[in-house]
């Protein structure tokens, strides 16, 4: 089998259960050396426990690949930074970075705490900036000192409840939303000393989703965690030099690229309301839809 990641340095956060441990395990198959990091929480983040980021680090050897566990806080300032500096001095670089790491707080937005909403997006938005600036710097560093590029990749976790919009997520929804444009401009920052920014937008069943509907067998099979690793680990190797900014869709049998945000029916602004009403209302009637969780248009 080809090795797409052999030699590469990778990390990925929220690796110890689900479609973390998933990424890991096949991107260590495929040569990279990988920083499992896990808190080991709930879903809804409270608690923590070593044991599943160290499970899947022996899987990993026992398999015969390289892998190293870390505790650390995606959302913690120092916390990311110690991860990427784990990585550097376990391993001598760092070439990957995979946020996946999350929490859901679901509720009504009616009925949904501050602390619910605050624990939300600093997990999954904040989870993912700290990581992010400090490989960043890391990267910048060694590109200043070679003056080469420095082949870097940033893949980032979106959720079609950011991209869609989902009942019951404005919490998780807004920050998946978020993390999907802080991808796209991320891209564009550090286009120049060659790291590539990603996101997948997943769609599987694990711990956080196995309760949310009831699944046939068909659609389990579908929504198997194993499907979502392959486009991480393309996206992880050098051979994805060429594509950046881009959203990917993985999960219940599709796969896709996600197309975002565009201009639809425009006219010149209008300073009277009055006159404005009709027109305004026309245009929303002529728009196309909002997509739905299954992408079609809503009615």
């Amino acid at each position: 089998m080809a090795r797409l990641c052999e030699g590469r340095v990778a990390i990925v956060t929220g690796a110890g259960r689900g479609v973390g441990r998933e990424h890991a395990i096949m991107l260590a198959a495929h040569g990279a050396k990988v920083v499992v990091n896990d808190l080991g929480a709930k879903v809804d983040g409270t608690g923590a426990d070593a044991s599943p980021a160290n499970e899947v680090v022996e899987t990993i050897k026992k398999a015969g690949g390289e892998a190293v566990a870390n505790g650390d806080d995606v959302s913690s300032w120092n916390g990311a930074k110690n991860m990427i500096d784990q990585a550097v001095k376990t391993y001598g670089k760092l070439d990957v970075l995979v946020n996946n790491a999350g929490i859901l707080r679901d509720r009504m937005m009616v009925n949904m705490t501050e602390q619910e909403w605050d624990d939300v997006i600093k997990v999954h938005l904040k989870g993912t900036f700290c990581p992010s600036r400090h490989a960043a710097e890391y990267w910048r560093n060694v590109n200043k000192e070679t003056g080469k590029p420095v082949n870097g990749r940033i893949i980032n976790t979106s959720s079609t409840s950011g991209l869609f919009g989902n009942m019951g997520q404005t919490n998780y929804g807004a920050a998946k939303a978020g993390i999907a444009s802080f991808s796209i401009i991320a891209a564009r920052e550090l286009r120049r000393i060659g790291v590539t920014v990603n996101a997948i937008s997943p769609s599987a069943v694990t711990r956080m989703t196995e309760g949310l509907r009831e699944r046939t067998e068909e659609q389990k099979a579908a929504g198997d965690p194993k499907w979502i690793a392959p486009v991480i680990t393309y996206l992880a190797s050098e051979e994805s030099e060429d594509i950046t900014a881009r959203v990917f869709y993985i999960g219940n049998g599709v796969f896709s690229v996600m197309e975002g945000w565009h201009r639809g029916p425009q006219r010149t602004p209008i300073a009277d309301p009055v006159e404005l009403g009709p027109i305004l209302k026309k245009m929303s009637h002529e728009a196309r839809r909002n997509g739905g969780m299954d992408s079609k248009d809503l009615d």
